[in-house]
């Protein structure tokens, strides 16, 4: 086999499809950035320009003005070190999921707990910590506001409690 530069030429070559969806995805990087609350903009080391751009983009307030910002944000990013970025979205990502389970693990607690009366007891194994007169309290008052269709008060005491227990 002979080897040529054409060949060479063939291993760097990255079609206009490629570079387009490259630009897209920085594009929509960017305006997650818009999303961002002021301290989370802070841990990503941002260029200045980039910055700039996004604090300006959060002001905006005219569809078209916001549109064109989105679109200099793109083309901004595409100068930008995308993987540090993104490395950042997927660990705030990853949080966000963790913190979703523990919170429905909560709420499928509660919801045993105003239902099923053995779960006090598998309750009161894996929190041994909890104040079992209270819990029981809350319960009790829990299941008398849902038979009387009144708001549920003691359900959101009931898993405000289980949150302090958990410690999210």
């Amino acid at each position: 086999m002979h080897y040529t530069d054409q060949d060479d030429e063939d291993d760097d070559f990255i079609s206009k499809s490629e570079i387009k969806r490259e630009a897209e995805a920085a594009q929509a990087l960017g305006e997650r950035l818009i999303e961002l609350r002021q301290e989370q903009l802070d841990q990503l080391g941002l260029s200045e320009v980039l910055y700039d751009a996004v604090m300006l983009a959060k002001r905006l307030t005219a569809y078209g003005a916001i549109r064109r910002q989105k679109q200099y944000i793109g083309k901004l990013m595409r100068k930008e070190e995308l993987e540090p970025i993104q490395a950042k979205f997927d660990e705030w990502d990853r949080t966000a999921r963790s913190q979703n389970a523990k919170f429905h693990q909560l709420e499928r607690w509660r919801d045993r707990l105003l239902t099923d009366d053995d779960a006090i007891g598998e309750f009161m194994q894996q929190y041994a910590e909890v104040d079992v007169q209270r819990l029981r309290t809350l319960i009790r008052n829990a299941r008398k506001e849902q038979a009387a269709n009144k708001p549920p008060k003691s359900s959101r005491e009931l898993f405000k409690l289980l949150r302090d227990l958990a410690s999210i």
